[in-house]
């Protein structure tokens, strides 16, 4: 399991390009994401929406992408 770097404060993602899902329809009630990859931390951050300055989880992004592929998988069984 990776583990993001220990120096990452919340102020550091002041800067993060933050995306919400296309199926969000522009509520407030759902997470954003930002890829963080290409930078030295090389995580996906996750955080709530309605609080932006709050925490946000970051997770390898090996791990985030199974995430995405059980979701979809999920989805697409209903």
């Amino acid at each position: 399991m990776s583990r993001p770097h220990p120096a990452l404060r919340a102020t550091d993602l002041s800067g993060a390009c933050w995306r919400k899902s296309s199926y969000s329809g522009g509520a407030n009630d759902c997470v954003e994401i930002a890829d963080l990859t290409d930078t030295a931390y090389a995580v996906v951050a996750i955080r709530d929406s309605k609080e932006p300055h709050g925490p946000a989880l970051l997770v390898a992004p090996d791990s985030f992408e199974a995430f995405i592929r059980h979701v979809t998988r999920d989805r697409s069984e209903r």
